[in-house]
């Protein structure tokens, strides 16, 4: 017997498998760390899932735990500009901008709303700063043939933890350096484990919500979208995108286009190009 409606994208599995044991027994033991306010409960909690993980046979050990970082030779300045610049392309990089741009904007807003750096009005002093760190670390990232280097939702772990000044980052950024000698080790580390971490940040989250005016639809229904659009695409981008259309959207047919500031019509529709040319095969 299946339960739940026959085709739905999300249905229960089966909660008695070692693998669904171990993720449960690690959301469990970081939310107990959290209420026990253990510093690095998240940290603790995904390194003890992890070890619980190798002794019941859910994932396999690493043959070494420590290996030299790979070289950079076959990807390092491996770049086509031109390509970029072609008709074809441009579907691709306009998806890429809009995704890296409001993912970063929404991160931001996100994690400084945990942390308390927004002012009166939900905005983020001097985002200008952090959003050029973001697009030089995105840059520098492209270089040297990584994947996007910039602001991560995950950065809630660390706001949750007490870290609330930039030596925090740098900390963090040497920690990343560290942790390319232990490559081996952190490849190993199963879903099971950092799953429930990535739950943990999901939860924190949701304070914000409290904030939504329920009695202005025109606040009311982007804010719906921008929730229901990242839960079922897995992609904050989508969301915050969905977000950037629909409220000047809202506010223009409701006589109110004066409470929108002109960046957000500009931010509105290059979200409605996202949609209409997002490459969606």
């Amino acid at each position: 017997m299946v339960l739940g409606s026959a085709g739905a994208p999300v249905k229960i599995g089966d909660v008695t498998s070692a693998k669904v044991l171990v993720a449960i027994f690690g959301f469990l033991f970081m939310s107990v760390l959290m209420i026990w306010r253990i510093p690095g409960a998240i940290l603790l909690g995904v390194l003890l899932t992890t070890f619980v993980a190798f002794l019941v046979g859910v994932a396999s050990p690493p043959q070494s735990w420590v290996s030299l970082p790979p070289g950079l030779g076959p990807i390092f300045l491996q770049l086509d500009i031109m390509g970029a610049f072609t008709w074809g392309f441009f579907a691709v990089v306009l998806t890429i901008f809009i995704m890296a741009f409001v993912d970063t904007m929404g991160t931001l807003i996100g994690v400084s709303a945990r942390a308390g750096f927004l002012d009166e009005n939900g905005n983020l002093p001097q985002i200008e700063r952090p959003m050029l760190a973001d697009a030089l670390s995105t840059t520098f990232a492209a270089l040297v043939g990584t994947t996007t280097a910039g602001a991560y939702i995950e950065s809630a772990t660390g706001v949750e933890a007490g870290g609330r000044t930039g030596f925090t980052a740098v900390v963090t950024a040497l920690l990343f350096a560290l942790a390319l000698f232990f490559a081996p080790f952190v490849a190993a580390i199963p879903a099971q484990a950092y799953g429930p971490a990535l739950m943990v940040v999901g939860l924190l989250m949701l304070a914000p919500i409290t904030k939504i005016n329920f009695d202005d639809y025109t606040e009311l229904i982007p804010a719906f979208a921008v929730v229901v659009l990242m839960s079922f695409t897995y992609n904050i981008g989508v969301g915050i995108t969905g977000g950037f259309f629909l409220y000047p959207f809202f506010k223009l047919i409701s006589g109110r286009h004066r409470e929108v500031r002109p960046g957000l019509w500009v931010l509105g529709l290059l979200s409605l190009l996202f949609f209409i040319f997002y490459p969606y095969t």
